[in-house]
């Protein structure tokens, strides 16, 4: 009887051990460590809501492929883009999975390569003339080097962000640019970042600058923290980042408009669900928002 009570109680401790080391689906518990971070908010650019991008790197000791968690806000719905770059720096779709966890979205992905690519538009009050933002990185992975680019919105005034952004230039599309590097941080450590600003124009920056917006033909930096490397290639490298951005949402505008299911690179046939082409890693248009 003894043995039959000693064997029980062995098992039940065996059963508790197993559910405590079992990981948990509402938070990351195994993420990797990124050896950069890029948090980029665009508010009111082409649509009447912030856009936040982040672009991550994954630490060189990290093993590929790597299971990625990291929370979005849920009032965003969910996100814009998921994605990965490959050696080139082309933008590939990238498969996840989601789970409403709360104020935030869970989006799970398995990443072939070290740098993956993220877009969400969140909410903000438009129709106010003091309008404000805040984003909080909720500190789902450690990250050796982060940095904020804030992009400030055309015909607004009194704009401020904190923490504070030292590096300030105009791009040639006219629209300011903000940003600082803000150091490490660990796992579990948030970083806040609030935007607040005047504007009385309920248009977006895309539709204030309109056709007067240059255009450019140089692509992305492949790495996410490229601008961060020295403040005057930094500065170049967002000029052209902005001028092709630009570029590339006014196509994908008259793309819309004729109703194409084609790569605007390529030309290789896509479906309404793809973000990038398959075959080149070419942005792909947005669907239009409902709100």
């Amino acid at each position: 009887m003894r043995t039959r009570h000693s064997f029980t109680a062995l098992l039940a401790i065996a059963l508790l051990a197993a559910l405590a080391s079992a990981p948990s689906r509402a938070a990351p518990a195994t993420n990797p460590r990124l050896a950069s971070l890029q948090i980029e908010i665009w508010p009111e650019y082409d649509r009447p809501q912030a856009l936040v991008i982040l672009k991550g790197e994954l630490a060189s000791d990290a093993a590929l492929p790597a299971t990625v968690a990291l929370r979005i806000p849920a009032s965003s719905g969910g996100p814009s883009a998921v994605a990965y770059a490959d050696p080139s720096g082309k933008l590939l779709n990238l498969n996840y999975e989601r789970e409403n966890a709360g104020d935030f979205v869970m989006l799970r992905f398995r990443t072939p390569q070290r740098s993956f690519h993220v877009e969400f538009y969140d909410p903000l009050a438009p129709d106010k003339r003091e309008r404000n933002y805040r984003y909080g990185w909720p500190g789902d992975l450690a990250v050796d080097q982060v940095g904020v680019l804030v992009k400030e919105p055309a015909g607004a005034s009194n704009f401020s962000v904190q923490p504070a952004l030292g590096i300030t230039t105009v791009s040639p599309d006219g629209l300011r640019y903000r940003a600082a590097q803000l150091g490490a941080l660990k796992a579990g450590q948030p970083l806040p970042i609030e935007i607040r600003y005047t504007k009385t124009d309920p248009r977006t920056s895309v539709e204030i600058l309109g056709a007067a917006a240059p255009a450019a033909s140089a692509q992305r930096s492949a790495r996410p923290d490229g601008w961060l490397l020295a403040l005057g290639a930094g500065v170049l490298a967002m000029w052209a980042a902005a001028g092709f951005v630009w570029w590339r949402r006014r196509k994908r505008s008259a793309l819309r408009a004729a109703g194409a299911g084609f790569c605007p690179k390529c030309g290789v046939t896509t479906t309404p669900a793809d973000r990038f082409c398959a075959s080149c890693g070419a942005a792909l248009a947005r669907q239009p928002s409902s709100s």
